[in-house]
């Protein structure tokens, strides 16, 4: 789960952003596989006991502006506590992505391990009554970008599969992903994968008290376009604490009027996701499910962090 971009003009486009625009209309090779929806089965049911998430009893989503978006000592020691437990659960669901498995089977597993931690899934019946989001996790297959729901698709050897598991422990939120390499991948996608995870680390680096959100995205398109990939713009990074998703809006590409200033205490998510061909998206009409329009594959990978005095401190590790 991830926000969406919001509108604006962009004043001044960098290199790289003016590359991958002459890159656009290229002629593309039509993948082997589409993907395409399958049967979604039931919702799973979560005991009583367990905490549940403000949207969850209210029943819709709140996107105001969070009130106060830098954490106090105790939410912090919440969350990373709640960050270790759902990178417990990401490292679970990536031992399940093998070729032969369903999405759904990780969806049971991955919901029963949250269970187990007495935690809350916290993608499962977000969005509000009009069309809640139905699973315990993303399950993004090759050319999905995001928010791919798990069902009676097949894994196959070589596909790649981003898992994005955020849970709800504690009255916080941990949110993070991974893409996962299913059998024997071929050598574009190996690269896509291990330069995305890059792409990753490297807006990490850049964070600092003090400086423009815009740090991180400028980081992050540097280096995939470097390596002749692009980088999605409609979803972005995200504010996370004691609500899903808040300010700031974290960009993966650069937008020199992306002025919000990172402040120390502050805790949001990098998570860009990158892809072979063009960066635009289109959607299924499961309201849900966002695919490259060009149905070339994508990659994506995710942490929750905390802004300390002289860096970020990833609190999604074990």
């Amino acid at each position: 789960m991830r926000k969406k971009a919001r509108g604006g003009r962009v004043t001044e486009k960098s290199t790289a952003t003016l590359l991958a625009d002459r890159l656009l209309g290229q002629p593309v090779a039509k993948p082997k596989f589409p993907v395409k929806p399958g049967v979604i089965s039931p919702v799973r049911e979560v005991p009583a006991e367990i905490e549940r998430p403000p949207y969850v009893t209210a029943g819709r989503v709140d996107r105001q502006r969070s009130p106060r978006l830098v954490r106090t000592p105790d939410e912090i020691e919440r969350m990373r506590r709640t960050g270790r437990a759902a990178r417990e659960v990401l490292e679970y669901a990536m031992s399940l992505a093998v070729p032969g498995v369903t999405t759904e089977e990780i969806d049971a597993k991955v919901h029963a391990k949250v269970i187990e931690l007495n935690a809350y899934p916290s993608p499962l019946m977000y969005g509000g009554p009009d069309n809640p989001y139905p699973k315990s996790l993303c399950t993004s297959v090759n050319e999905v970008i995001c928010h791919g729901i798990p069902d009676d698709s097949v894994l196959r050897d070589g596909d790649i599969v981003n898992l994005d598991i955020t849970i709800f422990r504690e009255g916080v939120h941990g949110d993070c992903s991974e893409t996962v390499m299913v059998g024997e991948v071929d050598e574009q996608s190996r690269k896509l994968v291990e330069v995305t995870r890059e792409c990753l680390h490297r807006g990490i680096a850049a964070v600092r008290p003090g400086l423009p959100i815009s740090v991180v995205g400028k980081a992050i398109e540097d280096h995939a376009t470097a390596n002749g990939f692009g980088v999605v713009r409609a979803f972005v990074g995200h504010g996370i604490g004691t609500e899903f998703h808040t300010e700031p809006n974290v960009l993966h590409y650069y937008d020199p009027s992306a002025r919000f200033v990172i402040e120390e205490g502050m805790t949001f998510t990098i998570e860009p996701m990158i892809t072979v061909g063009n960066w635009r998206h289109r959607m299924w009409d499961d309201g849900w499910t966002a695919v490259t329009s060009d149905l070339q594959r994508t990659a994506q990978f995710e942490h929750t962090l905390l802004v300390r005095s002289d860096r970020a401190e990833i609190l999604t590790t074990r």
